[in-house]
């Protein structure tokens, strides 16, 4: 493989980014009005700006560097960007879907600009480095005005749904985690191999083991409330998972993106069960709050070793490319 260089990586992980704004953008000016809540949709009018600073930013370096923003990616993304919004008006309790879902985006943002400030300082590009920074406290900021407001999120879901039986309210959250975990364990069996690295796919590997476990317990307590698993939407699910480790091992740059992309998912499931508990406890079942606190645990966990295995990832991705730095 010809070598390449660590420039020419630095101005591919900025057109990434840059299609990743081009996503955020029609998904946070459309977020306000399903937000359900005044002070949630404050958190995503505040970002809106904030987006379109980033997009701008982002598309003004990557041309100082000779590079343009790839039209490919980005149509994609401008695509994509309406049908999160069908997405969310299709769900029932769309303010929780959407606060779990945006939750989840952002971390991919941050993850996606940690990766950018660390190839611009292997390649000592103290311009892209500080830019990545300062767009990342935004993308941490904006993660924790969501994460602030859960309850806000599950009082708004449960307020769409008219109340009516808590129960079975419960049923369709515990249902939902289901199919998420079906999702995850579809992707980490392919992450165990693609991780990049011994260490990297012994991680994968023990999150798979826990995410099993998990599985079992929403199972548990879905038998024990005398419910039945979504087969339908697990089946959904799984597919797309299938569809996802397809994508990620015709990446030239697997290992990145892989991390980026399940410390994102991590943060898609910590919502969830975040939620989840929420309702569980209003809904008086304790046994389904410990198991949600619990998993929650080990999910947090997870994501915090994805976050730190960064480094490892992105070496292991140059490497792969023969980039020399």
């Amino acid at each position: 493989m010809p070598e390449r260089s660590i420039q020419e990586q630095i101005v591919k992980y900025l057109g990434d980014v840059h299609a990743i704004e081009e996503q955020a953008l029609p998904q946070v000016k459309a977020a306000p009005k399903l937000a359900g809540d005044p002070t949630i949709a404050d958190a995503f009018e505040r970002h809106i700006g904030e987006t379109e600073n980033h997009e701008q930013r982002v598309r003004e370096r990557l041309e100082a560097l000779g590079g343009k923003p790839n039209k490919v990616k980005d149509v994609a993304g401008a695509a994509s960007g309406p049908a999160f919004v069908l997405f969310a008006k299709s769900q029932p309790d769309t303010p929780g879907k959407l606060v779990t879902h945006a939750y989840s985006y952002e971390h991919m943002e941050l993850a996606a600009y940690e990766l950018l400030r660390r190839v611009a300082e292997r390649g000592h590009d103290e311009e892209t480095v500080s830019m990545a920074r300062d767009i990342a406290e935004q993308e941490r900021a904006m993660a924790g005005r969501l994460s602030d407001n859960w309850d806000r999120a599950v009082e708004a879901s449960i307020a769409a749904n008219g109340e009516g039986d808590i129960g079975k309210q419960l049923d369709k959250y515990l249902s939902d985690a289901h199919a998420i975990e079906a999702q995850a364990l579809q992707m980490l069996k392919k992450a165990v191999d693609i991780g990049g690295d011994p260490q990297l796919s012994s991680d994968y590997a023990e999150h798979r083991a826990e995410t099993e476990g998990h599985q079992r317990t929403v199972e548990q307590r879905l038998e024990a409330r005398g419910a039945e698993p979504k087969a339908i939407k697990d089946a959904a699910m799984r597919l797309g998972a299938i569809n996802w480790g397809a994508f990620f091992q015709f990446q030239p740059d697997t290992p990145a993106k892989l991390a980026g992309f399940s410390y994102a998912f991590e943060h898609l499931e910590i919502g969830a069960y975040e939620q989840l508990r929420r309702v569980a406890e209003r809904a008086g079942d304790e046994a389904t709050a410990k198991a949600a606190e619990s998993i929650l645990r080990e999910e947090n966990h997870a994501a915090e070793t994805l976050w730190n295995g960064f480094d490892r990832a992105l070496d292991a991705s140059l490497e792969s490319l023969g980039v020399t730095v």
